[in-house]
C-alpha cells in the first residue's frame, strides 16, 4: 500500500512540477521542493531521536556511524539532488505524461542493479513484467521516433537519468533502513539534498528569484514539498519491507496519475498511443507484482541484503 500510494504521489508531483518548471528554475524548484519535504519530516525525526530510536541495532554495532551518516547524505543526494534536478530539467522540455512513461524504466533499472549487487533474483515472469512495461514506453514515444527530424533528445535523456540514478539508490538504501528507523533517515537524506542544492541552485540565483515567483506558483510548490515529504517517508517503509524491484514497480502507477492530471490540469492531450500505453504499464504492474512475491519472500527469510 505505500509502494502504490507513492507511485500515484509521483505522477501528482510531476504534474506540479511540470506547471511550477514553467516559472521556477530545476535546480531551485528541487532545493524548495525538499526544503519543505525536510520541513515536515523534521518534528518526527526529531521525536525518534530523543527517544534514542536512531541507534543501530543488535549484531550490526560494528558498522560505523560516521561512515554510514556520509553514505545515506550522498545517497541523499542523489535522491533528491541529482535524480530531481534532472527531472525538473527534462520536464522542461518534455510533457507531464511522456516523462512519466519514461521514468517507469525505474524498476527495470533497479531489478538489474540488484541483481548485479546479488541483492535480489531475476526470474522469467518478473523480468517480463518489468519488460511489458518498457514496451509501453515505447509505444507512447512511437509518434516521435517515426518523425523524419524528431528535434533534440536531451529532455527524454535527462528523464532517463533520473530513474537511474533513483533505481541505484532505492538498492543501495535498504542496508541502512534496516539498521536505522525510517523517518531520521528520510530527514537526514532530505537535508543532505537541500544543503547540496543551495549551492548548485546558486548559479540561478535563487535568492533574488524567491520575491519574484507567483502565488500559483507558490501553491504548487508548496503541494510537491509536502507530498514529497510523506511520499518519501511511504518510499523508505516500502523499501524497509519488501525487495526494491517490488516496491520499484509501483511507479507504473505513476503514468496514469500523470496522464489523468496532465489532460485535467494541463490540458495536455491523450493520445491513442499514450492509452494504450498506458493499459500496458497496468497489466506490467500486475505481472510483475504477482511474479515478485516468491523472490522477496525468499530473500525475506535469508535475513535479505545487509
Amino acid at each position: 500500500m505505500a509502494a502504490a500510494a507513492t507511485g500515484v504521489q509521483v505522477g501528482a508531483a510531476i504534474v506540479a512540477s511540470r506547471f511550477a518548471v514553467a516559472e521556477v528554475p530545476p535546480l531551485t524548484l528541487a532545493m524548495l521542493r525538499y526544503g519543505i519535504g525536510f520541513a515536515c519530516l523534521l518534528p518526527f525525526a526529531w521525536r525518534e531521536l530523543a527517544r534514542g530510536g536512531a541507534a543501530p541495532a543488535g549484531p550490526r554495532v560494528t558498522h560505523s556511524r560516521a561512515g554510514d551518516l556520509l553514505a545515506m547524505a550522498a545517497l541523499g543526494i542523489g535522491q533528491f539532488g541529482i535524480l530531481i534536478a534532472l527531472l525538473n530539467f527534462g520536464l522542461q522540455h518534455v510533457g507531464a505524461a511522456q516523462a512519466a512513461l519514461i521514468f517507469s524504466v525505474f524498476p527495470l533499472l533497479t531489478l538489474l542493479i540488484a541483481a548485479a549487487l546479488g541483492r535480489e533474483r531475476i526470474t522469467a515472469g518478473l523480468l517480463g513484467g518489468v519488460l511489458l512495461s518498457i514496451a509501453g514506453v515505447a509505444l507512447a514515444l512511437a509518434p516521435k521516433l517515426g518523425a523524419a527530424a524528431g528535434g533534440h533528445w536531451w529532455g527524454e535523456l535527462a528523464v532517463a537519468g533520473a530513474a537511474l540514478t533513483g533505481a541505484a539508490c532505492s538498492v543501495l538504501y535498504r542496508p541502512f533502513l534496516r539498521r536505522y528507523p525510517t523517518v531520521p533517515v528520510s530527514a537526514f537524506a532530505m537535508l543532505a539534498s537541500v544543503l547540496f542544492l543551495a549551492v548548485a541552485a546558486a548559479t540561478e540565483h535563487w535568492p533574488q528569484r524567491m520575491a519574484t515567483i507567483s502565488a500559483p506558483a507558490w501553491g504548487a510548490i508548496v503541494f510537491i514539498g509536502v507530498s514529497s515529504g510523506i511520499g518519501y517517508f511511504w518510499w523508505l517503509y516500502a523499501l524497509k519491507h519488501e525487495s526494491p524491484t517490488r516496491v520499484t514497480v509501483f511507479l507504473a502507477l505513476n503514468p496514469l496519475t500523470a496522464a489523468v492530471l496532465g489532460w485535467a490540469a494541463l490540458g495536455e492531450p491523450l493520445a491513442p498511443t499514450a492509452l494504450a500505453a498506458l493499459a500496458l504499464v497496468a497489466i506490467a504492474l500486475r505481472l510483475a507484482t504477482r511474479q515478485a512475491a516468491s523472490p522477496s519472500a525468499t530473500t525475506s527469510g535469508a535475513g535479505g541484503p545487509r
